[in-house]
């Protein structure tokens, strides 16, 4: 007589070894490394990390740079502001004219460069540094002068380079007495320029076309510096 217990079928015994199986993969999967901690040895230096293209680069004490010194303009005579009262400045005086005036600005130049005085006079055409911007060179001639001539005839009040360095002129010393000396030729008294008003100016038409005149007021000037 056959036994009422039936066997198990073929593909049940291996249900259980393959769940097994399964559930040891999933968890061999879930599990996460573990980070080992860094020691301060293998921590990566921070000079090694590369740094992002828009950050300045950082200067060591081997590269940081150096102030560079200005490099000082000389001037006429060696003077150079190596000393003080007159050798404090380049120039003794700076004659400011237009370009139609260059032959009475020359005669003038040599009148007070002669004689025992042997003042230093800054002449635009001869002693203006080639290939420098106007405006420096007329600012650098009037700062480095002790006293400024302006001769003033019809070609200065229409030429906007002498009015410049007029102003110029009387921003940098409104209140020095004797610095500005205004030589007026060929205009009469009406046509002196505003600005002056409150100065005596060196008529032109007197003896020697004011030249002495306009020496004697730099060497009294130039006294005054001791």
């Amino acid at each position: 007589m056959a036994s009422s217990t039936s066997s198990p079928a073929p593909g049940s015994r291996s249900k259980k070894p393959l769940g097994k199986m399964a559930g040891w993969f999933r968890q061999a999967l879930s599990r996460k490394p573990t980070k080992k901690p860094v020691s301060p040895e293998s921590a990566p230096s921070a000079v090694s990390q590369p740094s992002s293209p828009h950050s300045p680069p950082s200067l060591g004490r081997s590269s940081e740079v150096s102030p560079v010194p200005t490099p000082s303009r000389g001037g006429a005579g060696g003077g150079g502001g190596g000393g003080g009262g007159r050798w404090s400045k380049d120039y003794d005086v700076c004659v400011c004219h237009s370009e139609e005036d260059l032959a009475a600005a020359q005669e003038l130049v040599s009148y007070l460069e002669g004689g025992a005085a042997s003042l230093r006079c800054f002449l635009q055409l001869r002693d203006a540094t080639p290939g420098g911007a106007i405006v420096s060179e007329l600012c650098h001639a009037l700062s480095s002068s002790h006293c400024r001539v302006l001769l003033i005839t019809p070609g200065f009040l229409r030429d906007p380079w002498c009015r410049y360095q007029m102003l110029q002129a009387l921003s940098e010393a409104p209140g020095a007495e004797g610095r500005t000396i205004p030589l007026m030729s060929g205009l009469s008294r009406a046509a002196y320029p505003a600005e002056l008003r409150y100065m005596y100016f060196v008529d032109g038409r007197g003896p020697e076309r004011g030249f002495r005149q306009v020496k004697e007021a730099v060497m009294r000037y130039l006294q005054t510096l001791g």
